[in-house]
C-alpha cells in the first residue's frame, strides 16, 4: 500500500484509497479538465471536494501541495520512477495524465505540439477572458457602474470564440478526428460560459455553430458527464 502521509494535504482530506489518484478539485472550469480526464481515461482515483467559497484552497494544507491556492492538484502514488508525484496546475496535469496513460495526446511528435498549442490556447485566452466575462456579469463586477471592463472581455471573448469556431470548420474535433487534451481542457469553460455565467445572448453564441455543434458532442461523452459532477458539492 502507497504512503502518502508525506503530503500534509492528505491530513486535512484523509486518504481512503492510497494507492489510487488523489484529485483535489471541485467542479469547475479547471476542477473538471482533471475529473474529465480521469474519467475518460478510466485510472482509478479518489476525488477530494476543496470548497473554494470557504477559502480551503487556501489552508496551509492545500497551499502545501499547491502554493498558488488553486485547483485543481494531484498526487498520484505511482509517479515517475514509481515514487508518489504531487502536481498542480490543470494544463500541467492533463499533459501528465496523457502521457502516463499514452491517452488523448498524439504519438506523432507534429500532431503532439499542435494538441499542445491549443491547450496554451485554453489557458492562457479562453479561461482568463472568460472567468472575467463571469465576474463583471454574473459576480460582483456586474454592480459596476463602468461597464468597460465588461464590454472589453465580452469582445475579447467573442473574438476567441471565432477564432474557435475558425478551427472547428471542417473538424469534429479541435484535432479533426482525435479528441484530445485539447478538448477536454476546452469543453468546461465553453460549456460554463454560456450556463453558469448565464452569458449566451451576451456573447453572441449563436453566432458560432461550429463551436455549438462541437459542444454538443462533447457534452454526450458519459465520461465528460460523469467529470462535470465530480467533485460536486453534497
Amino acid at each position: 500500500m502507497s504512503d502518502l502521509s508525506a503530503f500534509p494535504v492528505t491530513r486535512r482530506w484523509p486518504t481512503r484509497h492510497p494507492d489510487r489518484i488523489q484529485l483535489y478539485s471541485l467542479n469547475t472550469p479547471n476542477g473538471v479538465k482533471a475529473s474529465i480526464m480521469l474519467e475518460e481515461t478510466g485510472l482509478p482515483y479518489e476525488p477530494h471536494l476543496v470548497d473554494i467559497m470557504q477559502d480551503e484552497s487556501h489552508t496551509p494544507e492545500f497551499l502545501s501541495l499547491n502554493p498558488n491556492g488553486k485547483i485543481p492538484a494531484i498526487i498520484d502514488p505511482d509517479g515517475p520512477g514509481g515514487k508518489p508525484l504531487g502536481l498542480f496546475e490543470s494544463g500541467a496535469i492533463l499533459l501528465y495524465l496523457a502521457d502516463k496513460t499514452k491517452q488523448f495526446i498524439p504519438a506523432d511528435a507534429a500532431r503532439r505540439w499542435e494538441t499542445i498549442q491549443w491547450v496554451f490556447f485554453q489557458m492562457a485566452s479562453i479561461g482568463p477572458m472568460f472567468g472575467q466575462v463571469g465576474f463583471f456579469h454574473k459576480f460582483a463586477g456586474r454592480e459596476y457602474e463602468d461597464k468597460r471592463p465588461l464590454k472589453r472581455y465580452v469582445d475579447e471573448s467573442r473574438r476567441l470564440l471565432g477564432v474557435l469556431d475558425g478551427r472547428l470548420d471542417g473538424r469534429e474535433w479541435i484535432m479533426g478526428g482525435d479528441y484530445t487534451i485539447a478538448d477536454i481542457a476546452t469543453l468546461g469553460w465553453v460549456n460554463n460560459l454560456i450556463t453558469f455565467y448565464g452569458a449566451r445572448e451576451l456573447v453572441e453564441f449563436g453566432r458560432y455553430a461550429n463551436v455549438a455543434a462541437w459542444l454538443e458532442r462533447g457534452l454526450a461523452r458519459p465520461a465528460v458527464q460523469r467529470g462535470l459532477k465530480i467533485p460536486g458539492r453534497d
